[in-house]
């Protein structure tokens, strides 16, 4: 056992914290779930990693530690980040008022007002300096301007600051300088520089960006720091810490914290998912895929198609605006957690509010009294209140319907049943709206993806939600209420770098393309080299940001077989047809007529982690009756009316090859899968549930 090596991953959510060991030499998983510490999450880290310890797991042979948090996320989400000033070219001191001159949500609301600055006016200084758009600087920097901004912002008690020059992702040597002057003054503020967190064109993109990273680089540094700590009094002792990034790779807990790469960590929760679904399900990911992701709080939903997540640079959380490289998700207020009440007009109504980990849904028994979406499956027979968490905690139905019943089911004149089931079905037809809406933003044709499920609700949900979305096929992982967290073990150091240069595609030497990626890439080596990663085995691809002449966005468009020293004139042209096609399956049209504009270009440097592999099995010669399966039968109401007597099996007494008909309950340690009527269940060689509808 001493010898042995394990591998951690781990994912927080808003009720629970799941973590999944990797036995290096076996291959075999162990997990835990325990539930979230919202007040500090690391808490909750460190008493999955003592359970783990007390299962007789060495934990200084944890030699590798990744982890997706949402520390940051829900930093910004309930506005409890740093005090931040901003410094900003002379004269552009509104830029943070106007931004883009949009505004989003509904536009006839009389009542619309922007998000509350980050860096309100009384903490914004303007400084002399200029360049221009090639980088040539028209005014020199005032040294003595920044010197007695600091000054001020130190007195008005800032804790970080950003600074967003004008054409600085050009020439960033006045933000560089900067920094060095500010943190001359003030050492122990964090500084932010614009040229270095997003060196992009347009003002207010790079802005909004820059400002977040200040927002929420201290929270991520404290929480960082007393993260590693406890690890080290646990006596992990790796120093292979690893944090999930949006793009749906790690990076180092030290570069996290520095060099402007906090704000890549805003998307880290849900990424994990996703990115396990890429590589654990390889087959059904070239095909198509639709993950759904229904844990306590929230659904989160991504596309996976010709085996990769599908990808955006551009995005928007909390109504700020955010671009950096991320997986391409959207997340919906309905978790397991979500709270149903009527509103105002009298309508039944489930979410954005969510009873989280504490008190939880009225059936945990904790002092919650609002009805949520697992009061009403637990009504409905969908769970065992028995054996929730594997018999670890157990569930009051008697709660859930004296909370449906009062809160719902009474003031509409319903059942208890009725209204359980109308609370499911308002939840499971917002989710397969959303994934219709998403598959039309993106297009993408539906028809021969699958629904991957997971989370803690997500298996108990997917059936009704394919159903919604005339999906034929599901696929239920192994482990699906710790399947983010499997996907800690199953991504690559991966590191972004970009710069913005327009120009005309047909001007462009390919010499000239050549020596900006050869920069990018010398950078990205030497970063990789400082965090002791061996930049000599990282791998590099490279991207351009095209558009058409005119327009205002740009698409990402890959350079296939661009590596260092080979790019020329016949890869440009065939970026150029890529881009055609990609902005015609995107938007349904190409202008083929029109020229394209080179916007910025991209470096992806990525280095190979050791991941886990599924091992394929074979029906066993003789295997186990369905039977030896079976542990009892429990009435469940698909409708609200009608009972349906339902089996329920373990899943860990199902063998490879077997099959079983719905209405039934399979149900493990972390999830429970419904197979409704006129669905069928069987388990592949992964031991996956492949639930088909209609199947013999």
């Amino acid at each position: 056992m001493s010898g042995v090596q394990y591998r951690l991953g781990v994912d927080v959510g808003g009720t629970h914290t799941d973590l999944v060991l990797l036995n290096v030499a076996s291959g075999e998983l162990l997990v835990e779930k325990v539930s979230s510490t919202p007040k500090n999450p690391a808490l909750g880290v460190l008493n999955g990693v003592s359970r783990f310890v007390a299962r007789g797991v060495p934990a200084d042979r944890i030699d590798f530690f990744a982890h997706g948090t949402t520390i940051t996320t829900n930093a910004l989400l309930e506005m409890r980040g740093a005090k931040v000033g901003l410094l900003i070219t002379k004269g552009f001191r509104a830029v943070q008022e106007i931004q883009a001159q949009a505004r989003d949500g509904n536009l006839f609301d009389y009542f619309y007002a922007k998000p509350t600055p980050i860096a309100p006016q009384d903490l914004t200084r303007e400084i002399p300096e200029r360049s221009d758009h090639a980088g040539a600087v028209l005014t020199p920097l005032d040294a003595d301007a920044v010197r007695q901004a600091a000054r001020e912002l130190l007195a008005a008690g800032v804790d970080s600051i950003a600074v967003c020059y004008l054409f600085s992702f050009m020439n960033p040597a006045h933000e560089e300088e900067t920094r060095r002057i500010l943190k001359e003054i003030a050492p122990g503020v964090s500084v932010s520089i614009s040229s270095e967190v997003l060196p992009r064109l347009r003002e207010w993109p790079r802005m909004s960006t820059t400002l977040l990273n200040a927002y929420l680089e201290p929270v991520l540094t404290r929480y960082i720091s007393h993260l590693n700590t406890g690890l080290d009094e646990a006596g992990v002792v790796t120093q292979q810490r690893y944090l999930m990034q949006s793009n749906g790779g790690v990076m180092p807990f030290a570069t996290a914290i520095a060099g402007g790469k906090t704000v890549h960590t805003l998307f880290s929760g849900p990424a994990a998912g996703a990115q396990a679904s890429a590589w654990l399900a390889e087959s059904d990911a070239e095909r198509g895929l639709v993950t759904l992701d229904m844990g306590g709080t929230s659904a989160d939903i991504a596309f996976i198609q010709g085996g990769a997540p599908l990808e955006v640079t551009e995005g928007m959380i909390a109504r700020r605006q955010v671009d950096v490289p991320a997986l391409d998700m959207t997340t919906i207020s309905a978790g397991g957690g979500s709270i149903a009440w009527i509103d105002g007009a009298g309508f039944l109504t489930v979410g954005p509010q969510s009873a989280g980990a504490d008190p939880g849904p009225a059936c945990y028994g904790r002092g919650g009294a609002n009805p949520t979406v697992t009061d009403a499956d637990i009504v409905c027979g969908y769970l065992n209140p028995d054996y929730f968490l594997g018999g670890a905690q157990k569930l009051d139905p008697a709660a859930a319907r004296v909370a449906i019943k009062d809160k719902i089911a009474r003031p509409l004149g319903m059942t208890v049943l009725e209204a359980a089931a109308g609370v499911r079905r308002i939840v499971d037809m917002r989710m397969a709206d959303e994934v219709l809406v998403f598959a039309a933003k993106r297009g993408v044709d539906l028809s021969a993806f699958t629904l991957l499920p997971f989370g803690g609700a997500g298996a108990v949900h997917a059936a009704a939600v394919a159903d919604e979305l005339n999906m034929r096929r599901i696929l239920v992982p192994p482990r699906p209420g710790a399947f983010s967290a499997l996907g800690l073990l199953c991504t690559d150091v991966v590191h972004d770098y970009i710069r913005s240069e327009l120009s005309p595609l047909a001007d462009i030497a390919p010499a000239h393309a050549e020596a900006i990626f050869t920069a990018l890439e010398t950078r990205a080596r030497e970063e990789l080299a400082a965090e002791g990663l061996g930049a000599a085995a990282a791998t590099f691809s490279r991207e351009l940001d095209m558009r058409y002449t005119g327009q205002g966005y740009e698409l990402r468009t890959p350079l296939d077989g661009a590596a260092a020293g080979t790019l020329d004139a016949d890869k440009l042209i065939v970026a150029r047809q890529k881009f055609d096609e990609r902005h015609a399956q995107i938007h349904g049209h190409a202008a083929k007529e029109r020229p394209v504009e080179v916007v910025s270009y991209r470096v992806r440097a990525r280095v190979d982690a050791p991941k886990y592999e599924q091992r394929a099995g074979d029906a066993p010669a003789h295997p186990r009756p369905v039977s030896a399966a079976v542990k009892g039968q429990r009435d469940m109401y698909f409708d609200g009316r009608n009972r349906a007597a339902a089996t329920i099996y373990e899943r860990d007494g199902l063998d490879i090859g077997l099959s079983i008909a719905g209405p039934a309950a399979i149900e493990q340690f972390d999830a429970t899968t419904i197979v409704p009527p006129g669905w069928r269940a069987r388990v592949d060689r992964y031991r996956n549930l492949v639930l088909e509808k209609g199947a013999e």
